[in-house]
Formats: structure tokens, C-alpha cells, sequence
């Protein structure tokens, strides 16, 4: 069942020449590194790894799974899900939630007004931003920092943002406003 598994993080880059591969890490704890962990490479069916070891570098997680030796092998897992098992995770706090609870549910303004449903999460250079498509197919690149996050109700599924002054301008304005400013009717007349 696709909805049992959460996204802990992405295999990233080799580190070093003994098969240790970097992890963008969306998870909160590290420490979860330790529970069974399967990979995904694309839409393909999860597959179980063991990891052999885990540790820090430079604030991210390095793991070195089995049957994973060198800088090469490593190399083949880069851009692979990281994936847990929902039931072997803990349950989230009162004030927490699991983002993938949240994809397809309504993104919503304090006000009320809705921008659109929640489509997925992109995670480049260690930010982490959701990706909201509005109802007329425009994409909404939301930075998911926690002022900027009022709520959510897992139930629903729906998020309330209060997204940065001028950022729902960026995307939601009328492009269809392309008037043409340079007039070319001056020639040269001799």
C-alpha cells in the first residue's frame, strides 16, 4: 500500500571511496536512520536495505549500506528514496505531522480563501519547499519555514499558510498582461 511508507530522506552524492553515501535528510531525528529502512528508485516497488553504519559529517547524515563497498557502487544509488515503513516510525506529536498526510489536501490563507492542493515537496539546497498547484495549473513554490505555517488539519487534509509578503504576487499574477512597451513605429526619415 503506497501510503504506508514516508520519505525520510534521498541518497545523494558518494563521500569518500568506501561506499558511504550522503543523505539530504527531510526527517527530524537522525536517530531513525537505525529503523528498517527500503529504497525507491523512481516509481519502482521499495526495496529493503540494512545499513551498516551511520554518522554525522559537516551537520549530515552519511550511511554505508550492505553490499555497498566502494565510491562506485555508491554512485549507483544517488537520487534513490529513502523510505520507512509508517508502523515502524512514531507516532507524531499533537503539533507535528508527516507531510505526506498532507499531499492532495488544500492549502489555505488565514482568511480561508484556498491557493490550491498540496501536489509534493522539493528539497533543494537543504530547503524544503512544497509545491502547490492552483486549481487553474499554476505552480506555487512555498517555502516551509514554520513562521510562515499557521496550521494544519491532518483530517481533512488541509494546511493553512501565511506565506511571505509578495510571494503569492510572484505566481499568481496575471501573465496574460504582455503588452508590448517597445514601439518600433519611429524610423529613420531623411
Amino acid at each position: 500500500m503506497a501510503d504506508s511508507w514516508i520519505h525520510m530522506g534521498t541518497l545523494a552524492r558518494p563521500h569518500g571511496i568506501k561506499g558511504e553515501i550522503c543523505i539530504d535528510w527531510y526527517a527530524d531525528s537522525p536517530l531513525l536512520l537505525t529503523t528498517p529502512l527500503w529504497i525507491q528508485a523512481g516509481d519502482a516497488a521499495p526495496r529493503p536495505v540494512r545499513p551498516l553504519a551511520v554518522r554525522s559529517h559537516k551537520g549530515r547524515p552519511l550511511l554505508l549500506l550492505e553490499g555497498v563497498a566502494d565510491r562506485t557502487a555508491a554512485e549507483n544509488f544517488r537520487g534513490y528514496k529513502l523510505l520507512a515503513k509508517r508502523e515502524a516510525l512514531p507516532e507524531p506529536d499533537d503539533d507535528e505531522v508527516y507531510l505526506e498526510d498532507l499531499l492532495g489536501g488544500d492549502v489555505l490563507l488565514p482568511d480561508g480563501q484556498r491557493i490550491g492542493r498540496l501536489d509534493h515537496f522539493e528539497y533543494p539546497a537543504d530547503l524544503e519547499l512544497w509545491v502547490i498547484m492552483t486549481d487553474d495549473g499554476k505552480e506555487v513554490l512555498f517555502p516551509a519555514r514554520p513562521e510562515f505555517i499557521v496550521g494544519f488539519d491532518v483530517e481533512a487534509p488541509a494546511v493553512v499558510i501565511d506565506p511571505p509578503d509578495g510571494l503569492l504576487d510572484i505566481y499568481l499574477s496575471d501573465s496574460s498582461d504582455n503588452s508590448d512597451s517597445s514601439d518600433n513605429s519611429e524610423k529613420n526619415q531623411d
